[in-house]
């Protein structure tokens, strides 16, 4: 299997170090400093701005680890169900990559998949059940 690429590894090192409770402790240390050293510096313009500069350049640079994470979690949750998908016996394969249709073709399936719940709580309701297994 390929290595990881030098950005991959640092994104979730990066996460991981971050998701910690220590560094959040670290975030609240940080700031609880700014707080205390407000008299110091008479509440002035350079001191708030030490504050909205720092902070603006952390959630800059965190928007993109975490989108980073966020995109190789939801990849990897995909291909696990497709795997389910193919695994199970009277699934149908051709939702494997439904990520990748465009938004109508989306609504096709969601709108069938509706369909097939309204039926259900019908049956449901008219004291049947709504435990049958998909057609082959």
């Amino acid at each position: 299997m390929k290595k990881p690429d030098v950005y991959t590894r640092f994104a979730t090192n990066a996460s991981r170090f971050c998701g910690r409770p220590g560094v959040f402790m670290l975030a609240v240390g940080v700031v609880l400093t700014w707080i205390v050293s407000g008299p110091l510096f008479g509440f002035s313009d350079t001191w708030q701005l030490v504050i909205n500069t720092g902070t603006t350049i952390v959630t800059f640079l965190m928007v993109f680890l975490i989108q980073n994470s966020q995109n190789r979690d939801t990849a990897a949750i995909q291909i696990k169900l497709d795997e389910l998908i193919r695994a199970t016996r009277g699934a149908h394969n051709a939702l494997l990559d439904l990520e990748e249709l465009e938004d109508k073709e989306l609504q096709i399936f969601r709108d069938r998949y509706e369909k097939l719940a309204q039926s259900a709580r019908d049956a449901i309701a008219g004291g049947g059940l709504d435990t049958e297994s998909p057609e082959a």
